[in-house]
């Protein structure tokens, strides 16, 4: 199979956001990182294992040109002190463990482990080669093509006929794309498409933002706030939301500011987001529980706030289609400013359902971390002792805080 990932640049552009805040402030940070698939009926073989391993071997032997360096330069928030890193960094196939495994119920055992630095760069690279090898070796990958092409054609023809409103929207799909070819083609397509009440203003990868001259879209993920609030022993886990907004803030000041609010849960993360983060940054975003009771509650907090909803953006980023975005941007438009990233439903929507995969931080410095989002299901601990004390400490700072 040639080789899926061709440059560095071909990963989310938050990688490189809190990339440069993680090099700055948590250089000494180490992580592991562990893959998993959702999908219960799949099993990935021992031939697909062997592609994924050789695939990511190459992936390893990248560096970033220069090209690529002075791109990431002249974006107004990354520093010359981080890009000069860059240009000495590269993959460490040695963090890598892939191995076939027959106690994994998909048969697929992935572990990253090292510094930070180096672990939260794989995890994109790694999904988007995982879903490419098993859409060519478990199917028909051309007529898999086929049924993109249709549907996408179809999804164009919605927004050009204005059938959904969706105000400004990003693709989201590189971690579980069809292929590098059908993101490449959603992107392409969509940059072009002659909208009505829509408008496609970027995608998260990074090297197809830089090949179409339009935004790399993307601030922070649930590692940020997991690492930087549980990574380090002596915190209280409950208050993650406040070092990672703190953190966030000494890097970037009023400059790439959207937080995410659902890490230990979105009530937690307002008793942080209180007037002074609420005002430097310049909106939330939203990735589980119910979007319109989310979007109500953000709203209330800003008017109470004394800030104008309407100078803010509510980006939703939750499992989207366009129905579910028009319906959103219905309810929410003339209230705030609203956004969307969607992913799947625009880089791997075809006539078999696309994988569920995820690989999240399962240890930050020797010590288990946690994911409690709003919607149940959705989070990874590999110790559900440490799962339940963090639900407990967040229970008593909501009744005693």
């Amino acid at each position: 199979m040639e080789r899926i990932i061709n440059s560095l640049l071909e990963t989310d552009a938050y990688k490189f956001s809190m990339g440069q805040a993680i090099y700055h402030q948590f250089s000494d940070y180490k992580t592991t990182w562990t893959f998993k698939c959702r999908n219960e009926d799949v099993k990935f073989t021992r031939e697909m294992v062997e592609e994924i391993r050789e695939q990511i071997r190459a992936y390893c032997q990248l560096y970033f040109t220069e090209e690529e360096l002075d791109y990431l330069e002249n974006i107004k928030w990354i520093k010359g002190s981080y890009v000069d890193f860059l240009r000495l960094w590269h993959p460490r196939f040695e963090d890598f463990e892939i191995v076939y495994s027959e106690e994994e119920p998909s048969g697929l055992r992935i572990e990253t482990r090292g510094t930070w630095l180096n672990t939260s760069m794989y995890e994109i690279p790694t999904l988007a080669i995982v879903n490419e090898v098993y859409f060519r070796m478990a199917y028909d990958y051309n007529m898999l093509m086929e049924s993109f092409r249709e549907k996408l054609a179809e999804k164009l023809g919605w927004l050009e006929s204005g059938k959904y409103r969706l105000g400004n929207f990003s693709e989201f799909g590189l971690r579980r794309r069809l292929s590098a070819e059908a993101q490449e083609l959603a992107v392409r397509e969509l940059s072009k498409a002659a909208m009505q009440g829509s408008c496609f203003v970027g995608t998260s990868n990074v090297y197809l933002a830089k090949k179409y001259g339009i935004t790399p879209v993307g601030t922070m993920a649930h590692e940020w706030i997991m690492c930087v609030g549980q990574g380090n022993h002596k915190h209280n886990p409950a208050y993650s939301n406040w070092y990672s907004l703190d953190a966030w803030v000494k890097e970037y000041g009023v400059l790439n500011g959207t937080a995410l609010t659902d890490a230990i849960t979105t009530d937690c993360f307002l008793k942080d987001f209180q007037l002074t983060y609420s005002t430097l940054f310049s909106g939330v975003r939203h990735d589980s529980g119910d979007p319109m009771e989310w979007g109500d509650k953000m709203i209330r907090h800003y008017e109470a706030l004394g800030i104008d909803p309407k100078t803010k953006t509510l980006l939703f980023s939750d499992s989207l289609d366009f129905e579910r975005a028009s319906a959103i941007y219905a309810y929410f438009h003339d209230r705030c400013k609203v956004a969307f990233g969607i992913g799947t439903y625009l880089s791997n929507d075809t006539c078999v359902p696309a994988l569920n995969i995820v690989m999240k931080t399962t240890l930050c410095n020797g010590m288990d971390v946690a994911k409690i989002s709003d919607t149940p299901g959705k989070g990874m601990c590999k110790n559900p002792a440490y799962e339940h004390y963090l639900r407990r400490c967040i229970a008593w700072r909501m009744e005693n805080d």
